[in-house]
C-alpha cells in the first residue's frame, strides 16, 4: 500500500518492474524540436508533471501504467510520443487509442489534431452511433492514429477495414471506466488482432481497482507504475469503501452503487432477517441473479441455495451473519454491507469473506450519518484505511447504464448472420416512426430496459486474476508463445 503524495513508482502487477525509486525527468526545453513546435500549436508554455514524468519512460518503450485524474495533462502525456513515433510516410494504423465513451474519443482526437498540426499525420476518432462511410474513407487514406470504443474499433477489425499490422504504441484510456461499462470481452478480442511481435502498450486510469491491475497484466509487459493522483494507491488485497446514504430509501442507494461499481460476485449482509428478504426481492426485481439465506428457509431450500453458492453459479447472496456462517463462496469480489454490524468483530468477520488466498477483493459499506461514525470507530480500532466515495446521483446511473447498454447492443449485432440482418432490416421504417412519435419513445425505452436487465442476471466480463487462454482465433493466428498481446 502506497499513501504518498510524490511522484513514484509503487508496485505494480504481478512481474512489474520495480525499478528505481524515481521516474527520469523531462522538460519542454529538452524535448526535440518538432515536438516543441507541437507545445505552441497547443499553447502550452511547458510540461505538466504527468507528461515531464512519463513521456521519457513511453519514449524509451517501457510499458507504463499511469493514475492520473482527468484534466491533468494525461492525453498530451501519450499523444507527444505517439508524434515522435508514428512515421507519417507510412500509411497505417500506427498507434491506437482506446476510450470508454465517444465524448472522450472526440477529445483525445481533437488534441491530437492539434498536436499533430500540419506534420502529415492523420488522426481519426472512431465510435459508434455514427455511419461507417467516413470512418472507412480514414482508414483507406491510411490514418496513423486511430481513437476509439473498443465495440466500434472490433466492428472495423471484423470488417477488414482496418488493420493493426502496423501498429507501434497501444493506450487503454480511463481503463477503470472501460471495466465498468463491460467492454472487456471486445478488449480481449480486439487483442487478437494486434501483431504477434512487441507492442509498446500504456494505460492511464484514475484509480488502479483489482480488475484494472489484472486487466494490464493480460495487456501490458513487465509496466513500471507511476502515481500523480496524490491519493492513496492501492494495491493490497482488499479496499475498503463506504457510501454516505439515507437512512430512508437506502435499498435505491444500493442499486446505484451496483450499477456503478459492477461486483462480478457479492455477499450482501443484512442486520436482520426482514431486510435479507427485502434485498433479496429488490434485486431480483432489478433483473440481477440474486437469493436469500435466512433462517426462514427450509432445509431444501437452504440446500438449493447453497448449491449454487458453491458451484459459482449465484451472483448475489443475501445473508445474515448467522446464515452466512461456515460459507466459504470461492472467488467472492466483493462483500457490501448494507447495514454496518451491530458489534465490531462483525465487521472483521464479514470483510474476510473477499479477498482470499492473496486473492482481491472489495468490501463497501452503506451508511447513515450515524452509522459512518461507528464505521470509522472501527477503521481506527483494525488500522483499516476505509475510504469514502460520494453516492452515485440519478444522470450518472444513467450515463453508465447507457454506455453499457451501447456496447452490449453493438456486441449482439456483430454476432448477428446476414440472413438476421436481413430480417432485422423489416423494422427500420417501424424503428424511425416510432422515433418520431412521442408515444414511441415509451416503447423503445422498454425494449431497452428489457435487454439491459436480462444482462445484469449474469456477471459482468472481467480480467480472471491468471493468465489469459490462449484460445484459437478463427481469423488470426496465436501470439508468439511467452508473450501476451
Amino acid at each position: 500500500m502506497i499513501s504518498d503524495s510524490e511522484d513514484k513508482v509503487v508496485p505494480g502487477p504481478r512481474g512489474a518492474d520495480q525499478g528505481a525509486p524515481l521516474f527520469p525527468e523531462t522538460s519542454a526545453q529538452e524535448l526535440p524540436e518538432h515536438l516543441r513546435r507541437a507545445l505552441d500549436r497547443a499553447g502550452w508554455k511547458d510540461l505538466a508533471p504527468v507528461q515531464a514524468l512519463s513521456i521519457p519512460t513511453i519514449l524509451a518503450g517501457q510499458d507504463l501504467m499511469v493514475q492520473a485524474r482527468t484534466g491533468s495533462g494525461k492525453t498530451g502525456a501519450f499523444i507527444l510520443p505517439i508524434l515522435h513515433k508514428i512515421d507519417p510516410g507510412r500509411a497505417q494504423c500506427q498507434a491506437l487509442v482506446l476510450t470508454p465513451t465517444r465524448e472522450l474519443a472526440r477529445q483525445v482526437a481533437g488534441e491530437a489534431e492539434t498536436l499533430f498540426g500540419d506534420t502529415g499525420a492523420r488522426v481519426i476518432a472512431v465510435y459508434g452511433g455514427v455511419a461507417y462511410g467516413p470512418q472507412e474513407e480514414a482508414f483507406r487514406r491510411g490514418a496513423h492514429l486511430v481513437v476509439g470504443t473498443p465495440g466500434r474499433i472490433l466492428d472495423h477489425l471484423l470488417k477488414r477495414n482496418l488493420s493493426l499490422e502496423g501498429l507501434r504504441m497501444l493506450v487503454f484510456d480511463e481503463a477503470d471506466r472501460m471495466l465498468s461499462i463491460g467492454f472487456y470481452p471486445d478488449m480481449k478480442e480486439v487483442q487478437r488482432y494486434l501483431p504477434g511481435r512487441k507492442v509498446d502498450s500504456f494505460m492511464f486510469s484514475a484509480t488502479f481497482p483489482p480488475q484494472v491491475l489484472r486487466l494490464a497484466e493480460e495487456f501490458l509487459t513487465e509496466p513500471k507504475f507511476l502515481s500523480l493522483s496524490g491519493k492513496t494507491v492501492h494495491v493490497a488485497e482488499s479496499e475498503h469503501v463506504f457510501y454516505e446514504v439515507p437512512a430512508m430509501g437506502k435499498e435505491r442507494c444500493l442499486m446505484r452503487v451496483i450499477e456503478t461499481e459492477e461486483p462480478v460476485s457479492a455477499i450482501i449482509f443484512c442486520n436482520t432477517k426482514a431486510h435479507v428478504h427485502f434485498v433479496a426481492e429488490v434485486l431480483k426485481q432489478f433483473g440481477y441473479d440474486a437469493d436469500e439465506l435466512s433462517a426462514d428457509l427450509s432445509q431444501p431450500q437452504r440446500d438449493k441455495v447453497l448449491a449454487r453458492v458453491r458451484e459459482g453459479k449465484l451472483r448475489f447472496l443475501v445473508a445474515t451473519d448467522v446464515a452466512a456462517r461456515g460459507i466459504d463462496i470461492p472467488d467472492l469480489s466483493h462483500v457490501i454491507l448494507y447495514e454496518p454490524p451491530e458489534d465490531t468483530e462483525g465487521y472483521i468477520h464479514r470483510a474476510g469473506r473477499t479477498g482470499r488466498a492473496g486473492a482481491s477483493g472489495t468490501v463497501i459499506s452503506l451508511a447513515d450519518v450515524i452509522q459512518k461514525l461507528d464505521l470509522k470507530r472501527i477503521a481506527a480500532r483494525y488500522a483499516i484505511d476505509l475510504q469514502e466515495r460520494p453516492l452515485p446521483d440519478d444522470s450518472q446511473v444513467q450515463e453508465v447504464v447507457s454506455q453499457r447498454l451501447i456496447a452490449l447492443l453493438e456486441a449482439r449485432l456483430r454476432k448477428r448472420t446476414p440472413l438476421e440482418r436481413e430480417r432485422m432490416r423489416r423494422y427500420l421504417g417501424l424503428v424511425e416512426r416510432l422515433a418520431a412519435e412521442g408515444a414511441g419513445t415509451e416503447i423503445m425505452a422498454m425494449l431497452l430496459d428489457e435487454a439491459y436487465q436480462q444482462s445484469r442476471h449474469q456477471a459482468p466480463s472481467l480480467p480472471s486474476g491468471g493468465p489469459p487462454p490462449e484460445a484459437e482465433s478463427p481469423r488470426r493466428p496465436r501470439p508468439r508463445k511467452g508473450r501476451r498481446y
